[in-house]
């Protein structure tokens, strides 16, 4: 799996603070291979990049989803061995947008700390805007969807109006909606209803429940990799001279 274009800069402990887990976690991925080794340089220290603490949020991700590392593993391995830290961070905000809950209220402090880097009021308005956050109606915390705050953050970068993003927002909502509502009529009609039917088949309901649980994720990954494909041709098309 690739590191990203950025140098690897982070210790274990530093990519374990940033992730909010344990080194003792990171270095359980690492032998488990849910993690790629890290680059060893001077004095035998190993350093992280961008793309390990992508890999490591998504990893979580899936494990509050209730993957078991079984399940993660064999995940991981359909992903490309060649995603950068931003694709790394678009597998992990869809996966938690299926959470009943994923947001957390956090103050200025810890929001700056959990997307990496200080925030100007201006960075905060367009974290809004692309609804990662919920600016407090007075001084009290923000409403935050950690699923999507790495992701909002590194986009913060990228030189898009402010209106220009309400307006993508307002595209995706309504078409990934219409996706999601034919994929359920489908899965209703198609799958549950001839379960509803066998399910005295202790076969069949053990294989219903093993769906129900890798659903979801695989769902998720198909979608991407459409999007990405057709996103990719289109933006191809669009600005290809003659």
């Amino acid at each position: 799996m690739a590191t990203g274009t950025e140098e690897p800069t982070l210790t274990v402990d530093e990519l374990a603070a940033r992730a909010g887990v344990t080194v003792r976690t990171v270095r359980f991925y690492g032998t488990r291979g849910l993690l790629p080794p890290p680059v060893i340089g001077p004095r035998r220290v190993g350093h992280y990049g961008p793309a390990h603490l992508s890999r490591l949020a998504l990893i979580e991700e899936l494990q509050r989803q209730g993957m078991t590392l079984s399940a993660i593993e064999r995940y991981l391995e359909q992903l490309p061995p060649d995603l950068s830290a931003h694709d790394l961070a678009i597998h992990r905000a869809l996966v938690a947008s299926w959470a009943p809950d994923a947001a957390e209220d956090m103050d200025r402090a810890e929001l700056e700390r959990r997307a990496g880097r200080a925030l100007t009021e201006a960075d905060v308005d367009r974290l809004a805007a692309m609804g990662v956050l919920e600016r407090p109606a007075d001084a009290g915390a923000y409403r935050v969807d950690v699923g999507l705050l790495r992701l909002g953050a590194e986009l913060l970068d990228v030189p898009i109006a402010h209106e220009t993003i309400l307006a993508a927002r307002t595209v995706l909502l309504e078409h990934t909606r219409s996706a999601a509502q034919e994929l359920t009529r489908l899965f209703r009609d198609e799958v549950w209803g001839p379960y509803r039917e066998r399910e005295s088949d202790p076969e069949h309901v053990k294989a219903m429940k093993s769906l129900s649980a890798h659903m979801q994720p695989m769902v998720l990954q198909a979608l991407l990799t459409a999007f990405q494909r057709s996103l990719k041709e289109e933006l191809r098309a669009a600005f290809t001279t003659e």
